[in-house]
């Protein structure tokens, strides 16, 4: 009888193994599945804001509705033309954001991109034009970092006293 309970219990013990297993192995398999909803979600929210900047682009009266930039000391003629450049310039920065955020570059890699819009005067007139819109970001968010990265870039470059544009500037540790 000794023998018989003892192999009950062998047998009780591999299957509560096999059990933790599975179960293991489920709850990587639900974790997974979650990253990748998570990621087909922000693709998707990416592309819908692509479309959008797209459309305010073609269209003045559309922009007029998703840019909030003040123009009013720019002649009314200047607007349609200067809010579509501040769109783009959204645009162009969202994009190396997400590049950055998805894991395509790292935050020196980043660095050099953003080093390169800023050689843009539109870009860094955009820039100033929206410092209120970064005012409420989460101080700890990826944006709010990004966006103070930028400006001390933006800040570097304008002291700067070199045409070398591309050595201005430390390169941020991560």
């Amino acid at each position: 009888m000794v023998t018989q309970s003892s192999g009950i219990r062998g047998l009780g013990s591999a299957a509560a193994a096999g059990l933790a297993f599975a179960a293991g192995a489920l709850a990587l398999l639900t974790a997974q599945q979650r990253k990748h909803n998570e990621l087909r979600l922000r693709v998707e929210q990416q592309r819908m804001h692509f479309q959008l900047l797209s459309m305010a682009m073609d269209d003045p009266e559309l922009a007029a509705v998703m840019s909030t930039v003040d123009l009013s000391a720019d002649p009314v003629e200047a607007h349609a033309g200067l809010r579509r450049q501040y769109l783009f310039a959204n645009a162009l920065y969202t994009n190396a954001l997400q590049t950055y955020r998805a894991g395509d570059v790292n935050w020196q890699e980043l660095y050099g991109h953003v080093r390169v819009l800023c050689q843009s005067r539109v870009f860094r007139n955009y820039w100033e034009a929206t410092r209120h819109h970064r005012d409420s970001l989460d101080p700890s968010s990826d944006e709010a970092r990004v966006g103070r990265m930028v400006d001390d870039l933006v800040r570097d470059l304008d002291e700067s006293d070199t045409e070398e544009w591309w050595v201005v500037g430390e390169p941020p540790s991560e």
